[in-house]
């Protein structure tokens, strides 16, 4: 079965979203979510990331969703909003951004 079938994103598989190499090459668990409020975009972040842009990666966001399908629970996280888990086992805690 396709894991895609119950698509949960508003957004097309393809929308292009902001992951990190830690997330997509090295496999650390997404810990962090934002759903920016002036463009839409979705970016998907791990823990012991750093601020280079080297790092960072852009990527269909079925592609995150086949790595973590717990991302699905956010698909409705409004614009402006973040979420963020201690762990895979945790629960998301969402909350509005300040910014």
């Amino acid at each position: 079965m396709n894991q895609h079938d119950d698509w949960p994103f508003a957004d097309p598989k393809n929308v292009a979203v902001f992951t990190t190499a830690s997330v997509l090459e090295d496999g650390n668990t997404i810990t962090y979510v934002t759903h920016d409020a002036d463009d839409g975009a979705w970016q998907f972040h791990g823990g012991n990331e750093t601020d280079n842009l080297d790092d960072a990666r852009l990527v269909a966001l079925s592609t995150i969703y086949q790595l973590d399908p717990s991302i699905g629970s956010l698909a409705d996280l409004p614009l402006g909003w973040h979420a963020w888990r201690a762990s895979r086992d945790d629960d998301w805690i969402r909350t509005e951004s300040s910014d």
